[in-house]
């Protein structure tokens, strides 16, 4: 009974896997009307292809992970 059970785990576990690849994790409109870059205090662009919240200010993109923003310009990414 129990090999049954953990067969069945892990197949949820990779329908999982496979749906959050496909799909981009969606962010709270209303959270991204709020959020500004904080080290500008200007709006962000939200990308949401890559994920990332852009600073054309501080020519920065902040990383968005399993929907949450991570606002912090050491974990940033610097672009052109």
């Amino acid at each position: 009974m129990s090999d049954n059970i953990d067969a069945g785990a892990g197949n949820n576990e990779s329908n999982i896997n496979e749906t959050t690849a496909a799909e981009p994790t969606k962010v709270d409109p209303r959270l991204l009307e709020i959020l500004v870059c904080p080290l500008t205090k200007t709006t962000l662009e939200y990308d949401r292809t890559r994920q990332e919240l852009i600073s054309r200010s501080a020519r920065l993109a902040y990383p968005i992970r399993d929907g949450i923003p991570i606002m912090l310009p050491e974990e940033a990414r610097q672009i052109d």
